[in-house]
């Protein structure tokens, strides 16, 4: 019989719950690092888990090291999806939260559930995955250097130091650029992969890279609904007694898919033909601009995971034919 363990994921910490074959609950609580997932080990093993099933939710770079390490090592890993474990927590009317509780939680959904086992991106994927979040990391160093810049506050001498960094900044970025495109065209399935969410119009090169790299193998997804999951993008429901409602999304996901589809939805709902008619059927209808956008960051996942489902490119009847909900 397996034990069944639940972590709770944060950027500095561990929280951990196991649940032993008698039943029995131990916990602790491990910094997020090498040593700590060394730690943790030991710990499991001291309590006779050496084959132990252990959930995670999907938190992106922060799980990452720690699902390797205990893939690695032998243990039956699953990477989960943040929007069933709040499911599940519904379903189990549980009220509070905190990180202890949330860990035996994940130990539950993983004893009751069993969710799938997890195996790690090929070596190629993970390159790419590399190269992508560092794009992002220089992006969004940009941005703070240009706020600083931006201050009233900043000396000459400070403004200067700023610009320099600016353009440092910016050749990284077109050489990070250059990477990536290097080496999706070193692997035709991913290079193929590319190449058919760029026919979508309002997908470039960078976006398609970012998809692939963040939804890793997509033939995993049962269906695009799945995928809009996994983003966040999916509605967020609110239940009272027999009145339920839905305001705006869930946010349980990958955020920063939703910020590498924040732009293209732009671009795509003002050239793409197909939804820039839809968008406006949506604004007629009184949805606000920002949940137009909303609409259509969801509507391109569907095209995208309809390219690659079909392994043809994008084309106006195809787009027309796929029954998309607002």
């Amino acid at each position: 019989m397996t034990a069944f363990v639940g972590i709770d994921i944060a950027k500095e910490k561990l929280d951990v719950c196991l649940v032993a074959e008698a039943g029995n609950q131990h916990q602790a609580s491990m910094d997020n690092s090498k040593s700590g997932i060394n730690k943790l080990h030991k710990w499991l093993k001291k309590h006779g888990a050496k084959t132990a099933h252990v959930c995670l939710e999907a938190t992106g770079v922060y799980g990452d090291l720690l699902a390797e390490t205990l893939h690695a090592r032998g243990y039956i890993v699953s990477v989960v999806n943040p929007a069933r474990i709040k499911a599940y927590a519904n379903s189990q009317m549980q009220r509070n939260k905190t990180d202890s509780l949330d860990a035996a939680l994940i130990a539950d959904f993983c004893r009751t559930q069993l969710p799938t086992a997890w195996t790690p991106p090929p070596p190629e994927m993970k390159e790419l995955r590399a190269l992508v979040r560092h794009l992002d990391d220089l992006k969004q160093e940009k941005q703070r250097t240009h706020n600083r810049l931006e201050a009233q506050s900043v000396s000459p001498a400070v403004r200067q130091q700023l610009r320099s960094h600016i353009r440092f900044l910016d050749k990284q970025m077109v050489q990070t650029k250059q990477l990536i495109d290097h080496h999706i065209n070193r692997f035709p399935d991913l290079k193929q992969q590319r190449d058919l969410l760029m026919s979508i119009p309002g997908i470039g090169d960078i976006t398609a890279c970012h998809l692939i790299a963040e939804l890793g193998d997509w033939r995993r997804f049962d269906d695009v609904r799945q995928i809009v999951a996994f983003v966040g993008l999916n509605p967020r429901q609110h239940q009272s007694g027999n009145t339920r409602s839905t305001h705006g999304i869930s946010r349980i996901g990958r955020a920063s898919l939703r910020a590498a589809l924040y732009m293209p939805a732009i671009v795509a709902k003002r050239h793409n033909p197909h939804l820039v008619a839809w968008a406006d059927t949506l604004k007629q209808r009184g949805l606000t601009g920002k949940q137009v956008i909303v609409a259509v960051m969801r509507k391109l996942l569907h095209l995208a995971y309809g390219v690659l489902k079909s392994g043809r490119p994008f084309d106006l009847n195809f787009g027309q034919s796929m029954p998309i909900a607002a």
